[in-house]
Formats: structure tokens, sequence, C-alpha cells
């Protein structure tokens, strides 16, 4: 299957986490990163994702718990129970992830590696997470710091060339000249 690769804004939006283990956590903890309000629900949840700002209902799941999200992710031990998060998502029409189950997801997650603002994501289409992490640790060595100092002040930038540079492609050509200059 091919993916069609996407950034989101979760800022403010509302996403769900079915599960209270570790993988849950990691999820919980990579949509807060990103500023998504998140509820939690799972009838025993482990402390380290307690502890993170977001809602902890402990309970089962329930059909509502779908209604009105941005995105769902199920993350429980439970096939079926990650079955009926997807099947309501997909009810729903809201985008819905399955932890390590490609076939019930709508979307996977790829291996991230930050170095904000910059985000470089790495995907072998649910194939290989093993294979996703490693590459993700090698272009980390790649992409160092030094990068993102450079992506901020570009982006400083942005709003001077909008103004002054009539065209994309003088942008465009500006920002090309700028990065070619600045990593010689």
């Amino acid at each position: 299957m091919r993916y069609y690769p996407v950034c989101l804004d979760l800022r403010g939006r509302s996403c769900l986490v079915v599960g209270g283990g570790r993988v849950a956590c990691e999820k919980a903890a990579g949509l807060v990163a990103c500023g998504a309000q998140v509820l939690v629900v799972a009838p025993d949840v482990d402390d380290e994702l307690a502890a993170l700002p977001v809602e902890v209902v402990r309970r089962s799941f329930r059909r509502s718990d779908v209604v009105g999200r941005f995105l769902a992710i199920a993350a429980t031990n439970d096939r079926l129970v990650n079955a009926s998060v997807s099947s309501v998502a997909a009810e729903q029409g809201i985008p819905c992830n399955v932890a390590d189950d490609p076939e019930l997801c709508s979307f996977i997650l790829p291996a991230i590696l930050r170095r904000d603002p910059i985000t470089v994501a790495v995907s072998t289409g649910g194939a290989s997470p093993a294979l996703a992490q490693r590459l993700r640790r090698d272009i980390g060595e790649l992409v160092t710091e030094r990068h993102a100092k450079l992506a901020e002040q570009l982006q400083d930038l942005r709003p001077w060339a909008k103004r002054e540079l009539p065209t994309y492609e003088a942008r465009r050509d500006y920002f090309a000249q700028l990065v070619e200059e600045a990593l010689a």
C-alpha cells in the first residue's frame, strides 16, 4: 500500500487514545507534544501515562468515546477492542491508527525525528517499524542542530520575502541560494 504523507496541526484538537500501557503512553505523549487535547480511555493506566497532561477515564472503551474526535488511536493488547475502535472511527469518518495492526488503520504513524522546527518522518508502509526506527537513527546523524538553527533563520526571513519578492519562483530561488550558501 502507498500512503499519502501529511503533517497535521493538532493544536487544540481533541484526540482519543484507547489503551493504558507503554504503547498508549508513547502515542499519547506524541499527541501532547504537538498540542493535542488527549483523552485516554482504559480500565488500567500506567503511572507514566497518567502523569502526562491528558484526561484519563478509567473504564472500558465505549463507541461514544470516538464521537467528535479529530483522530483516534487504539493501543490495547486486545484485537477485538482495537477493531471496535477502528470500526467506530470509520463509521464516524475519523482517522484511526491501530498500533501494530496496519490492516485496521486508516493511517499509520512513521518513525519521527525532531530537530525543531525540522521534522523528518520515516515510514516503511507498515512493513517494518524496526527498519523505520533504524533509518530514523541514521538520518538523525545527518540532520543536526546546525540545520535546525538554519531553519529558524529562514523562517524569520519568510515574511520579508513574501513582501519583497513578488513571485513564488523568486522566493524559491532566493531561499535555495541561502540554503546552498549556508550548508556549503
